[in-house]
């Protein structure tokens, strides 16, 4: 009979949990150890271990690294072994990165997106001619594309061209009167999700006679 049946709240915490149980047993064993050859024999050990158990990584260039650098972090970076690679460092590897800085773009028009405003940026610094009038079209096509994707209701282009002239300082213009843009049932169309179709083939079950 079994005196004592050990839980896994009277364990310690996993702090590699993909490596299992057993191996942070082994490093906790291997910790035990007084003589550092016997330790490092162990540690190697363990390390062939911890590579059966991630077969798929074998070819990485940095693969016996990574995984000395994982046993390092089980035993709480307290194995002193002769290893083939330099012991990490502690604080640089759990240090935490700087925060990166989040743009503090506030659109007037937000429906239209911050990627609107660097197109037509891109656009102004373009040369006057069949490209540039081709590019501002385009993006006045998108602009009413996602007009649409915010108000399903149908936009007159004046608008657009208004509001292309407003985002653009008065650097891009277009005319209704010269230019029309593409229906919105064109633009949106293909952003409709189509269900797919049930397939009721094959759907019933057989009988069998007896």
């Amino acid at each position: 009979m079994t005196d004592h049946l050990e839980y896994n709240s009277e364990r310690n915490q996993l702090v590699i949990p993909e490596y299992g149980r057993h191996v942070q047993k082994m490093v906790e064993h291997c910790l035990k150890e007084e003589d550092k050859s016997k330790r490092t024999q162990m540690a190697h050990a363990i390390v062939e271990v911890m590579a059966n158990i991630n077969p798929n990584h074998r070819d990485a260039t940095d693969f016996q690294q990574k995984l000395w650098d994982q046993l390092f972090i089980i035993s709480d970076f307290k194995l002193d072994v002769d290893a083939p690679y330099d012991i990490p460092d502690k604080e640089e590897l759990f240090k935490k990165p700087e925060p990166l800085p989040y743009p503090q773009n506030h659109p007037k028009y937000r429906f239209y997106g911050n990627n609107i405003s660097r197109m037509i940026n891109e656009a102004i610094k373009v040369e006057d001619g069949k490209l540039k009038e081709a590019l501002v079209y385009t993006i006045a096509n998108h602009m009413k594309k996602c007009f649409l994707n915010w108000n399903r209701d149908s936009v007159k282009d004046s608008v657009i061209f208004k509001h292309l002239e407003e985002l653009s300082d008065g650097k891009l213009t277009l005319k209704s009167d010269d230019e029309t843009l593409s229906e919105a049932s064109d633009l949106i169309k293909n952003h409709v999700k189509r269900k797919p179709k049930k397939n009721y083939k094959n759907k019933g079950r057989k009988r069998y006679k007896k």
